[in-house]
């Protein structure tokens, strides 16, 4: 995600802009109909002389407004994705810190066994959430698994919801040895429960992306649009047209290719969320609300075993 201060410098921010992978397509994909426009003009110019042929420019006002109210309707649905995801992972950061500090409140502070589990599991939940919601998890990211670990990580299909699970199966545990009480249980639980809950809300905005047919006829109707303005600005504007038409592509494009950048917020374009950042910071506001210690420090040989 492109970091920046909003109204701070106009031109810095425009120049940030291109760092971004869709506004290079966007501008190469303007190029390349500025060049086919180009070929169409000379041909109709110069080769048929087709001057005469002519689109009235009321025409491609009205074909304008209904492309314009398509385009709004899919930068709008773009955004309550993304935003939606937004709010997820910000769920997921208030619930894991929640989960935290009641569990620091509850167990004693002579359980660091117990509390260091429980960090670590708190903190690769985020991490292979994270992974889960792009390629697939990356086991060596997570913190403080032993080999037999990883080789067990490496059997599930669906690694977030493992971890869930064996968090929730330690706080059993704990409420069976008598460290926990009945109470804890019952305030603990609501928050293990939204970890899953988060993660649902995740895949389903992943694995549920735009219908096809509406994406396709968006793209079909911006070519087609295109392709008939020659025939309306080229008898008024000559040559000169051909910047127009390249402008005009430019805006329609330009918000359909973002939109489609921003439908899947949790990649790793310029403009989808940093949930990798976010993980990382739950991890480090975990460990420090269970105070034990930094989460990068080497665990404990110990500690390799599952701690009941």
């Amino acid at each position: 995600m492109i970091i920046y201060e909003s109204n701070k410098s106009w031109l810095r921010d425009v120049k940030h802009l291109y760092r971004s992978y869709t506004m290079q397509k966007i501008v190469r994909s303007t190029l390349w109909v500025g060049a086919g426009m180009a070929l169409i003009s000379y041909l109709v110019i110069d080769v048929f002389k087709l001057t005469h042929w002519r689109i009235e420019t009321g025409t491609f006002s009205l074909l304008g407004i209904v492309l314009s109210i398509l385009l709004v309707f899919r930068t709008n649905s773009a955004y309550d994705r993304w935003w939606e995801g937004r709010r997820q992972w910000g769920n997921l950061v208030n619930n894991c810190r929640t989960l935290a500090m009641l569990l620091h409140a509850a167990l004693p502070a002579s359980d660091l066994p117990s509390r260091r589990y429980l960090a670590a599991h708190i903190a690769n939940f985020c991490l292979a959430l994270k992974e889960h919601l792009r390629g697939g998890v990356k086991i060596n990211e997570l913190i403080h698994v032993s080999p037999e670990e990883q080789a067990l990580y490496a059997t599930k299909n669906h690694l977030p919801n493992y971890i869930a699970t064996q968090i929730q199966v330690q706080v059993q545990e704990k409420v069976r040895s008598g460290d926990l009480t009945g109470e804890d249980l019952i305030n603990i639980k609501m928050h293990t429960q939204t970890l899953l809950d988060v993660a649902g809300a995740c895949e389903r905005i992943k694995k549920t992306p735009i219908p096809f047919s509406y994406n396709v006829y968006l793209k079909l109707y911006i070519s087609a649009y295109t392709l008939i303005l020659p025939f309306g600005l080229l008898p008024d504007f000559g040559y000169a047209g051909i910047g127009l038409i390249m402008f005009i592509f430019f805006a329609f494009i330009g918000v359909e290719l973002m939109a489609e950048e921003i439908e899947d917020p949790f990649g790793l374009d310029c403009n989808d969320l940093p949930i990798g950042d976010i993980a990382h910071t739950i991890k480090q506001n975990v460990y420090e609300l269970l105070e034990v210690g930094h989460p990068e420090e080497t665990r404990p040989k110990e500690l390799y075993q599952k701690v009941f």
